[in-house]
């Protein structure tokens, strides 16, 4: 009886299948909140094995925490992109603009691991993580608008995100609408401005 012939196994670098490890764990966590996906579900989208997936990554958690730093950096590349875009004589709100509105692009794509933290649903080490990321996203912010330096405009930046958050959450729990974006934006604007009481430029 002749024997089928067998479909030859894909020899792929390290740096190669971690990469279409962490495609797929994008799309599992970016569906389904992190207590919802298993790791056999990224192993059978990844087509690999789940040992393979504890070995580059040594759980779960470690797997997600490592999404989470490459959708941060993603974010901050797609943000530059559009106000590069913009030109370097657009104005402070106009570059604010374009970030919160590739921010919210990405909401869109994957909404459960921008919404995880906000609901407090990240493991220990993610969470540790988005601390760091949004410490980071503070100071670029404040890089951007150039405010003054008392306590009032560091609450202003900090308490920005915050208010940015609930916004967030509230308008994933309706689905992301479309219509409903602009109204967002310009919310979030307005509290930014608001509070700092001069873009500074």
């Amino acid at each position: 009886m002749a024997r089928t012939p067998q479909k030859p196994r894909r020899r792929l670098t390290v740096a190669v299948r971690r990469a279409e490890i962490l495609v797929a764990a994008a799309t599992e966590f970016g569906a389904r909140p992190y207590s919802e996906v298993a790791v056999a579900d990224v192993a059978e989208r990844a087509g690999t094995s789940e040992a393979l997936i504890y070995h580059y990554f040594n759980d779960k958690a470690g797997l997600y925490t490592e999404l989470i730093q490459q959708e941060a950096a993603e974010l901050l590349w797609r943000q530059q992109a559009e106000i590069d875009r913009l030109g370097q004589y657009a104005a402070t709100r106009d570059r604010v603009h374009a970030a919160l509105k590739m921010y919210l692009d990405v909401v869109t794509e994957r909404p459960h691991p921008v919404i995880a933290p906000i609901a407090g649903n990240d493991p220990p080490a993610a969470a540790e993580l988005r601390c760091r990321i949004r410490a980071d996203y503070v100071n670029r912010l404040r890089d951007m608008l150039a405010p003054g330096q008392g306590f009032r405009h560091m609450f202003a930046l900090w308490g920005f995100f915050g208010f940015l958050d609930a916004a967030l959450l509230q308008w994933a729990a309706e689905g992301c609408p479309v219509n409903q974006r602009e109204s967002l934006v310009a919310a979030a604007l307005g509290a930014l401005e608001g509070a700092l009481g001069d873009w500074g430029g």
